[in-house]
């Protein structure tokens, strides 16, 4: 009987988040006083009290949900036996696994906000989620696109791909995916094509940073986005978490192979009920909850 813990990423985030946590225990308001200070501006009170589009700028949305996340794990002192993060969630994976602190956890996504935004910047880019065919026949399409660049960028669920890359050819994709069968095609509300090779600027930026932290050996393995293995060797663990940004999400195959590996249970850290859902699809029979049963039983 094994209990995963899983961390959302970006989009899931919304005002308010993690007020009545900062208001209950004195040891949220210390980590989120720390949070305030490592970053130089007051996140904490754009959390509470900002707006959806104060909370949609790519420097604010990411450290947001990564100290929710973190913040409320170290609040209900969880003891997990296997993680796992959905993009940028590894990151909240790795700080509640030990690989690395809080503060070095904090300062990395802070980075990687700002270099993903930069890399955004650069090219006019999106991505796309298909709903409906089968993760072949997606793959498929995007391989026949070769004048431009569009990509499969996360696994997310059986018939759930989200595809990745300049606005015409993930606009191309669409067109040949319908064509295919799909079911829906909904173009995401992104200023940026993820986890595609467009982020290799990003990468690039945020490889020095990643290099020169200290990933320390974790309390439990981490199943991470590149491989969707489980993973305990922090040189493996480092050198994925920067593949991380210019590969997909295999968020299917992270789920599939935790389940093999004798998960019983699904816990979800953080806003948000997103990879719940997610959940149910891939394997409908595990039993699943949020943060919030945790919440009343502590």
């Amino acid at each position: 009987m094994k209990k995963a813990y899983l961390f959302p990423g970006q989009g899931s985030q919304f005002s308010g988040m993690g007020k009545d946590l900062y208001q209950q225990s004195e040891q949220a308001r210390d980590l989120f006083a720390q949070a305030d200070n490592i970053l130089g501006f007051e996140l904490s009170s754009i959390m509470f009290e900002g707006t959806a589009e104060d909370l949609k700028q790519t420097r604010v949305t990411q450290p947001a949900v990564f100290c929710h996340s973190v913040i409320l794990a170290q609040v209900l002192g969880i003891e997990p036996d296997m993680v796992a993060g959905h993009s940028l969630g590894e990151f909240s994976a790795l700080v509640v696994n030990k690989t690395l602190s809080f503060e070095d956890g904090l300062r990395l996504v802070s980075l990687r906000a700002q270099a993903m935004q930069h890399a955004c910047d650069l090219q006019n880019s999106t991505m796309a989620a298909i709903l409906g065919l089968s993760d072949e026949k997606v793959e498929e399409i995007c391989q026949s696109i070769t004048e431009t660049v569009v990509v499969p960028a996360n696994y997310n669920s059986p018939g759930q791909l989200v595809i990745s890359g300049t606005v015409e050819g993930v606009q191309k994709a669409i067109e040949l995916c319908k064509a295919a069968g799909a079911k829906r095609t909904v173009q995401l509300p992104v200023s940026g094509a993820f986890h595609s090779p467009l982020m290799e600027p990003a990468r690039i930026q945020l490889a020095e940073a990643i290099e020169k932290t200290k990933f320390h050996a974790p309390i439990c393995p981490v199943y991470q986005n590149v491989s969707a293995r489980a993973e305990t060797n922090p040189e493996i663990i480092q050198q994925n978490l920067l593949a991380q940004l210019t590969s997909p999400v295999k968020w299917t195959q992270c789920i599939q192979s935790m389940i093999a590996d004798g998960a019983s249970e699904f816990i979800e850290i953080g806003p948000g009920k997103v990879l719940q859902g997610l959940v149910k699809s891939i394997a409908p029979d595990i039993p699943r909850k949020g943060f919030e049963k945790l919440l009343e039983q502590s």
